[in-house]
């Protein structure tokens, strides 16, 4: 392979590498080394596990050996001085059959650098580059680097080559983020559900309230960086779009010089009720504030950004995750909003304020379904419906508030799930959410009477749609299978589970 252009096209889809990247990815030498000399110290082994196995096929095929032959399978890591981030993570395969005696005990004894065995035992040999690639973070990435899941990895895999044959196969990962020339900084958020807005009547001088519960699935990921022009990369146009106009907005309140690049790793859907807009936001004013130095509050934050002028619930759970209940604004004549209208069209307006903040259950599981239908109203649309539908009657606010308080509240505080549920499928029926559901295709409630037939306690439409979820325990993968199946007869779709997350959004600097 040749590494150089392989080198070029990573860059092209991972962005721009370091000499320090380039070199590890590319070197035909001895990576603990070259290591030694990037980090000014000496670098120490650990092996994490080894164990001989028989030859799959596919390893038996890149060691030209048997599948069943014996194989030593090592996995390690490779670490700086104490207490500093490991610097590689590595997976070797050796068939043992052509090992001489001292070169088998040296390599299956632990900590041994594979370099310092080839010279020790005076064995010529050379390093045949394969693949280079980008792989997602997984959770041992996560747990072995202190990264992010899903965050870029960059991985390399070659042979070590011994009078014509493989003698050893190597893998060698390493995050993006590190060995760079420039500071950046990685944010990455939960999602939410938001499952009703509580008082769209306004008749008591307060107006809005949200209900919501942040997931752990999806979630965005993204790093910002200090550049001469503000720029966003990755994800689709619209998230492009909002990470660009919040940055711009975020630099001129902040007085800040220049501009940011800010690079979309991984996002989901905009319309479909899951706030992805919300996050992407925040997410972009979060790393701004950090990678300048600056300590902004979330509300800050949200203000600067422009989110949350109607619900609070978005920014709540980039703060702190959770079940969280927010207490709306002010509402009147010269009050906080004269009018009804979405938080994408309440700029200047603060978020609202968090009355109610508890854990969800970490054993419940919310599984969610977006039916390949219209997204969600928004813009225009969006500020037609407030406009035309409020105020709703005040009977069902006050059964919503009823709902709220002496259900919703004590079922998730007391892992009560019938008591919950019984109060979320009663507010599908009621208030702003009941004019939701109004300008829904018959799919929605479909959907919903399928997950709860299958087992759900409870099933609700988020914001405006198109997604629905629902609420269980031990029944996920009944109700998960009831609403793929309905799905592939209605158009199609997409269904998964998400834990519910209890902790807001996740900030480190690299």
């Amino acid at each position: 392979m040749e590494i150089q252009s392989r080198i070029r096209e990573l860059e092209r889809e991972v962005g721009r590498l370091s000499r320090v990247q380039k070199i590890l990815l590319g070197t035909d030498g001895s990576v603990t080394r070259i290591l030694e000399v990037i980090t000014g110290g000496r670098v120490r082994i650990t092996t994490l596990s080894q164990e001989v196995v028989g030859a799959g096929k596919e390893v038996a095929g890149q060691l030209r050996v048997r599948e069943g032959d014996p194989v030593n399978h090592r996995v390690v890591k490779i670490e700086g001085e104490q207490g500093t981030p490991t610097l590689i993570y590595a997976v070797s395969d050796t068939p043992l059959g052509r090992l001489s005696p001292g070169f088998r005990e040296d390599l299956m004894r632990a900590d041994i650098p594979i370099g310092k065995i080839l010279a020790s035992h005076r064995i010529e040999a050379r390093r045949e580059i394969l693949d280079a690639r980008v792989i997602p973070a997984g959770e041992e990435h996560a747990g072995i680097f202190g990264i992010f899941r899903k965050e870029p990895v960059l991985s390399r895999r070659y042979q070590i080559i011994h009078q014509g044959e493989p003698l050893i196969s190597i893998e060698e990962q390493f995050p993006y983020h590190a060995f760079l020339d420039e500071r950046q900084v990685i944010v990455e958020t939960p999602s939410r559900i938001h499952l009703g807005l509580i008082d769209m009547h306004g008749g008591i001088g307060r107006v809005d309230g949200g209900i919501g519960i942040a997931l752990a699935e999806p979630g965005i990921l993204l790093d910002v960086s200090q550049a001469q022009e503000t720029v966003a990369t990755g994800g689709d146009e619209r998230a492009r779009a909002i990470a660009e106009r919040v940055a711009s907005r975020v630099l001129a309140a902040t007085r800040m010089p220049g501009g940011v690049a800010v690079t979309l790793r991984r996002v989901y859907p905009s319309h479909v009720g899951l706030g992805s807009g919300s996050q992407i936001a925040l997410a972009v004013a979060r790393g701004i504030s950090a990678i300048f130095g600056l300590d902004l509050p979330p509300q800050e934050l949200a203000r600067m950004a422009g989110r949350g002028g109607t619900s609070g619930i978005g920014t709540a759970a980039f703060d702190r995750g959770g079940f969280i209940v927010d207490g709306g604004h002010a509402f009147g004549a010269g009050a906080e909003k004269a009018d009804f209208r979405p938080s994408a069209a309440s700029g200047g307006v603060r978020p609202a304020p968090v009355i109610a903040r508890h854990d969800f259950p970490p054993d419940w599981r919310i599984v969610l379904a977006t039916p390949r239908i219209p997204a969600g109203a928004s813009g225009g649309a969006e500020v037609d419906v407030f406009r035309t539908a409020c105020p709703v009657p005040l009977d069902e606010v006050r059964e919503t508030c009823h709902e709220v308080l002496m259900r919703m509240l004590p079922g998730v505080v007391d892992r009560d799930l019938d008591l919950f549920g019984r109060a979320v499928n009663r507010i599908q029926e009621l208030g702003f959410k009941k004019v939701e559901l109004s300008l829904q295709p018959a799919t929605i409630p479909g959907l919903m009477d399928v997950m709860r037939d299958a087992g759900a306690s409870c099933a609700g439409m988020s914001s405006f749609g198109p997604t629905v979820y629902a609420v269980t325990d031990i029944g996920a993968a009944g109700v998960l299978a009831a609403a793929e199946g309905f799905l592939a007869d209605h158009g199609g779709g997409e269904a998964w589970v998400s834990a519910p997350r209890n902790t807001g959004a996740m900030i480190r600097v690299a």
